[in-house]
């Protein structure tokens, strides 16, 4: 289960805080909590600073990269943005993220050719958001389909079927599990991965709602997901669920994580 870090995103007030005051030590704290509570890669996002984002990005990437090696979730709708930082990025990173809109797709793929990146595709159009499992299983192919035509490995490409606030769509959680089944079926090579938080925005008892929407998803085929790694019960349930599935061989990566003081 490849896990994203995403507590690096400026849609977070004390993130925004950090980085517009230039404030290094917070952001390399929020970095190493994060590498240290198991995540594989950071995500890192200064998309609230418009007309600033990628000076914002280019210091947030320096500030990170001083403190862990662990590549880099680039988060950013822009191409250009994407392409000003790469330059400054050690290991090859991760880039989030492309959709079926022409300008953002025409834009990002030939990075992602160039740097051999992974990439996160989002179930998105110039003209929607796929909320059924049918329109999320649609998108997902033709992301496949534009990603292989470009001679981009589908081992490459991380779909994400947007899974949307429960508050507002109580049956958004159900359709991104039905789709996240069909398209790990559907298209061999493919990976899965979620914004997990957003399935519980504005509900009680976040956590709760997060971890058990991660589990069912693991259940229907989900690789991968951002979320934060320093939520110890969610990381818990999570390697919980891996042992369950038999994708930990002699449950080692589980003990280590016990003895480490990493699980709740």
């Amino acid at each position: 289960m490849l896990i994203i870090g995403e507590r690096l995103n400026s849609s977070r007030n004390s993130i925004e805080k950090a980085i517009r005051s230039r404030d290094v030590g917070f952001i390399q704290a929020e970095a190493e909590a994060q590498a240290q509570a198991g995540a594989h890669y950071l995500d890192v996002n200064a998309g609230v600073f418009v007309g600033e984002e990628a000076e914002c990005l280019k210091w947030l990437v320096i500030a990170v990269q001083g403190v862990t090696d662990l590549p880099l979730c680039i988060d950013s709708p822009d191409p250009e943005v994407v392409k000003s930082v790469l330059p400054l990025v050690g290991k090859t990173p991760m880039i989030n993220s492309i959709t079926l809109e022409p300008s953002r797709l025409e834009g990002l793929i030939p990075l992602v050719k160039d740097h051999g990146t992974k990439v996160i595709g989002l179930c998105q159009s110039e003209d929607r958001m796929a909320e059924t499992a049918d329109q999320k299983t649609e998108m997902a192919g033709r992301l496949a389909e534009k990603v292989a035509a470009a001679g981009i490995p589908l081992d490459h490409l991380y779909i994400d079927p947007l899974v949307y606030p429960l508050g507002a769509d109580y049956k958004s959680a159900q359709a991104t599990l039905d789709a996240i089944d069909r398209i790990m079926a559907e298209f061999p090579g493919v990976h899965t991965t979620c914004g997990l938080t957003n399935v519980s925005h504005g509900l009680p008892n976040r956590r709760l709602i997060n971890r058990t929407f991660l589990i069912m998803a693991m259940t229907r085929g989900l690789d991968s997901a951002i979320l934060d790694p320093c939520d110890r019960q969610l990381y818990g349930s999570l390697k919980a669920a891996t042992v369950l599935a038999g994708q930990d061989d002699f449950c080692m990566e589980y003990v280590t994580a016990f003895r480490e003081g990493r699980l709740a």
